[in-house]
């Protein structure tokens, strides 16, 4: 596109169904680079990505090409049959349905590259729930608290 110039950034969060603890440490950096794939044949610009055992954090530029729903709908797709084509669960692994995306301006950036990056200290001190409700929260995002999380049905 042409003439297009556009400086968006976007934080994208979206969890394991049922925010169950499924994403085991050793494979981090086999999926983060799995996921990285998949945002750049997009076309966007990944800045920082990281992941606790039921959550993802991934921070982008992203470009007007690619509408993000779609690009958070290929990065889950594709990553949940990368993890079930390795076994890495019992069972069949799938993340749970929507997400959350927060914009930021480019001052910003930092704070929240730091933000992604230290997430296995920050959830020390904060549950993924308490830091999601604060997001929705802090950004004014209406939402609904009974369909934020779904937990896992018993058998």
């Amino acid at each position: 596109m042409a003439n297009t110039y556009t400086q968006i950034y976007i934080h994208i969060v979206f969890a394991v169904q049922g925010r169950q603890n499924l994403l085991r440490r050793e494979y981090n950096d086999e999926l983060q680079k799995y996921m990285t794939g998949i945002i750049s044949r997009q076309g966007q610009k990944l800045i920082a990505i990281n992941n606790m055992p039921d959550h993802f954090h991934i921070l982008i530029g992203q470009r007007p090409n690619v509408a993000l729903s779609d690009l958070v709908r290929n990065i889950k797709a594709g990553s949940s049959g990368f993890i079930n084509d390795r076994r890495w669960v019992a069972g069949r692994f799938s993340w749970q349905e929507g997400f959350g995306a927060f914009s930021y301006s480019h001052s910003q950036l930092n704070t929240v590259i730091r933000y992604v990056q230290n997430q296995q200290a920050h959830h020390r001190r904060k549950s993924f729930n308490e830091e999601y409700i604060e997001l929705l929260k802090r950004f004014n995002v209406p939402h609904d608290q009974r369909y934020i999380f779904k937990p896992v049905e018993p058998d």
